[in-house]
């Protein structure tokens, strides 16, 4: 699902790979536009780095066919890789007793890029990414964090049309995923198409504007991310209700006399958290439940959901709720 009236740089149609008797993926099938996030969504298994890898050239498909600038993946060589930029999710991609600068030069010059450009481009990278203190140190010194951060870079040396994103963010701290995020974003803002691949759901709004949600190999969903939202049927939300007049928080069995038929109460954390957890039983509605505790004398002081909506999609979608 490409954005309307943008060209399309990067598509799948009907992917699918098997390993022996294993189906890694069967008939998937996305499309990603110019300036376009797409985020590939799905738990452990789920397929997401195999499709990044034959998205990427790297593995040739069972059946199906993969396309960049409208260039087919598995014929087009060289020359089309190099349009892409890949960030693997895992380490062992770089040369270890290479430091990170040297390394961007070195992956520059395959670029071909002179060294005085490949030095320039890699310094402002390793700067942009949080590196620039480490860019005389050994990569095999890295973290693994580091290593992610330095995967970014080099997926950037020659700003491709095509960013391919394998957990960018997973080991690194808030502000680096935050960094890492804004450089994916000014990408994407000058003309990328982006195909980002998380566990992490909840780091995708904002971010993303499509997903597609893998579960087993097949696509479970694909579409907006206000359309995956709109998936989420919460029933199961954190009440949190006032001490009454005896300073005490109300027990789970008053609360439970009040709002009977209509929910089920359950009591979260410690007696001095004030939290509960309201259950929904089947046609219940929330602003009937909390109608009544109100209507009982229970101070309620807040409601939320006790999963945010796209995790709950998520785990609705994947059958795993």
């Amino acid at each position: 699902m490409g954005l309307c009236g943008a060209s399309v740089l990067a598509e799948a149609h009907a992917i699918s790979q098997r390993f022996g008797s294993k189906i890694a993926l069967s008939h998937v099938s996305l499309q990603v536009s110019a300036g376009e996030i797409h985020a590939l969504l799905g738990p452990n298994g789920a397929g997401k780095t195999t499709l990044l890898r034959i998205l990427s050239g790297l593995l040739t498909p069972t059946r199906g066919d993969v396309r960049v600038m409208g260039l087919p993946v598995a014929t087009g060589g060289r020359a089309v890789r190099r349009l892409i930029g890949l960030v693997p999710g895992g380490d062992r991609t770089f040369y270890l007793r290479l430091s990170g600068l040297e390394n961007l030069i070195f992956f520059g010059r395959l670029c071909d890029m002179t060294t005085g450009q490949a030095r320039a481009r890699g310094q402002a990278l390793l700067a942009q990414v949080g590196l620039d203190d480490a860019a005389s140190l050994r990569v095999g010194l890295y973290s693994h964090g580091m290593q992610k951060q330095l995967a970014i870079a080099r997926a950037l040396l020659a700003d491709p049309p095509v960013l391919l994103v394998d957990e960018a963010t997973h080991d690194l701290d808030p502000e680096a995923s935050r960094r890492v995020r804004a450089l994916v974003s000014d990408a994407a803002r000058r003309g990328a198409a982006v195909i980002w691949a998380t566990q992490r759901i909840d780091e995708i709004r904002g971010f993303a504007q499509t997903v597609t949600l893998l579960h087993r190999g097949a696509v479970r969903f694909s579409g907006t991310v206000p359309q995956l939202l709109a998936q989420a049927m919460p029933d199961r939300y954190v009440v949190r209700i006032g001490n009454g007049r005896d300073g005490d928080h109300p027990s789970e069995a008053a609360l439970q006399e009040v709002v009977v038929g209509m929910a089920t109460v359950a009591r979260a954390g410690g007696r001095e958290t004030g939290d509960y957890i309201l259950t929904m039983q089947d046609g219940a509605v929330l602003g009937d439940v909390l109608a009544s505790l109100t209507a009982a004398r229970f101070q309620v002081l807040s409601c939320r959901e006790e999963r945010s909506g796209l995790e709950e999609a998520f785990l609705q979608l994947t059958g795993d709720a």
